[in-house]
């Protein structure tokens, strides 16, 4: 398969590149590389790909692996910029897209909104409309646990509705799923959202709460706790988001002969649309989590003990069953394995940074 994967300097996005190119696909990988965390890890995880430096920071400018040769290659490019994105997919002929690029973080929305809106809802509209110009085979895109908002059931299924998002990104990621719905309504288009729970890895982003408690345990700073450590989170790990996502992308959705127009099912569709949660569907208390990376670094964390912040929600729980259904997966990887596993990376990624 010829896959797009934007968001490919990304966490998740880098790792889905990467696991493809190591499978034999042949992948192009696009990214604008933005400053909103540092562009040094953005970076060295091209490196990864067998991406040289000098070649990601052109624009514009396709640049092939040094260790994958012309099955991966990289461009550097802003969803938002319509032109180039309509020449990118005119040019390539992509039979699959996984569009895992846009602007990430809840806090950030609350004081960036227009970022979002540019990235998230512009951006995803050009992706869009580059699959529909070209008949791309199947479109996979990331949605989010956040979708769900206030809705307090538990575990969070598909088939619940998400009327109630509490912060702007979450919004964006419902006007996601409804884009695409579109698009697979109007144009036949296949359409599959994945809505990922709290992603941690080796690789992760600085601004979620591992990298964010490593380094204050690391350096031996307070380390912030929000809502006094009573949070409950389905942490998921990247291993097994990534597995979801390469078997997701070769399971085409079909229209659901039994969707009921008058008992509406949110997650299927008279369309090709399907939506899935992929958690681990074992919340963790924020505590026991901080505990756990404690352990891995063999020390313990000075807390400072904070509010619930705004856009923040009290609880996430998957449902994961549909996604195991139709993929035969179900994450799996407990949490301390996988927290061990992210430290290992840490504590090379600091000696070498």
């Amino acid at each position: 398969m010829n896959i797009l994967v934007t968001g490919a300097a990304g966490f998740i996005g880098f790792h889905v590149a990467l696991r493809l190119a190591e499978r034999g696909e042949n992948v192009v990988g696009l990214d604008n590389i933005n400053t909103y965390y540092d562009p040094e890890l953005k970076f060295a995880r091209l490196r990864e790909l067998g991406i040289r430096r000098e070649e990601a920071e052109k624009w514009y400018k396709i640049a092939r692996s040094e260790r994958f040769g012309a099955g991966c290659r990289f461009v550097r490019m802003n969803l938002e910029d319509a032109d180039a994105v309509k020449m990118l997919f005119a040019n390539e002929g992509f039979d699959a897209v996984i569009h895992l690029g846009g602007q990430a973080g809840v806090r950030y929305s609350i004081d960036n909104p227009k970022a979002y809106v540019e990235s998230n809802v512009d951006g995803f509209l050009n992706i869009l409309e580059g699959c529909r110009d070209n008949s791309v085979g199947h479109l996979v895109y990331a949605s989010s646990s956040s979708v769900y908002g206030l809705n307090g059931k538990v575990p969070f299924s598909e088939h619940d509705g998400i009327a109630h998002p509490v912060s702007l990104y979450a919004a964006t990621k419902k006007s996601n799923e409804l884009m695409a719905h579109a698009y697979s309504h109007l144009f036949g288009l296949p359409t599959t959202g994945l809505r990922f729970f709290t992603v941690y890895g080796p690789w992760g982003r600085p601004d979620m709460s591992p990298f964010l408690f490593m380094d204050a345990i690391y350096g031996g700073g307070p380390l912030k706790v929000f809502n006094n450590g009573d949070m409950w989170r389905d942490f998921t790990y990247i291993d097994d988001i990534v597995e979801g996502v390469t078997r997701i992308v070769r399971i085409k959705p079909k229209p659901d002969s039994a969707w009921d127009a008058e008992r509406a099912d949110p997650a299927s569709s008279p369309a090709p649309y399907r939506i899935y949660n992929i958690g681990n569907s074992e919340p963790v208390r924020l505590m026991d989590y901080v505990e756990c990376i404690e352990r891995a670094m063999g020390r313990q964390a000075v807390k400072e003990f904070l509010p619930m912040q705004p856009g923040d929600v009290y609880r996430t729980c998957a449902d994961s069953s549909a996604l195991a259904e139709v993929t035969g997966f179900r994450p799996h990887t407990p949490l301390q394995a996988g927290i061990d596993r992210t430290v290992e990376w840490y504590r090379m990624w600091m000696a070498t940074h």
